[in-house]
């Protein structure tokens, strides 16, 4: 049985943004005055899952990405996501004051 790529449906938000990182992709590439075959040939992929990942297709491989991203030397902006995480900090937070309290209480 062979896995169907396509059918991969995300969130329409999800996929804008997906789509906006593509372009911010292609548009590092632009800058940089690289053709789109140099970039694929430094990331090891072929010219069309280069321009996939110019596209934001949700079908590309997350290494896909970051192989683009280290031929365009940009792999360290991998870092920034999810880096600033306020609603994780929060709960954890809470679960600190919980035991906090907990602890107070048994004392």
């Amino acid at each position: 049985m062979t896995k169907s790529t396509k059918s991969v449906l995300l969130p329409r938000r999800i996929a804008a943004k997906l789509r906006i990182a593509g372009e911010q992709i292609r548009l590092a590439r632009l800058r940089r005055n690289l053709p789109l075959a140099l970039v694929a040939e430094r990331a090891q992929c072929s010219r069309l899952t280069a321009s996939k990942v110019e596209s934001g297709d949700p079908t590309v491989s997350m290494g896909a990405y970051l192989r683009v991203l280290y031929a365009l030397q940009l792999a360290d902006d991998i870092e920034l996501l999810a880096r600033n995480d306020p609603l994780g900090r929060d709960l954890q937070d809470l679960q600190l004051r919980k035991r906090a309290s907990r602890r107070d209480s048994t004392s």
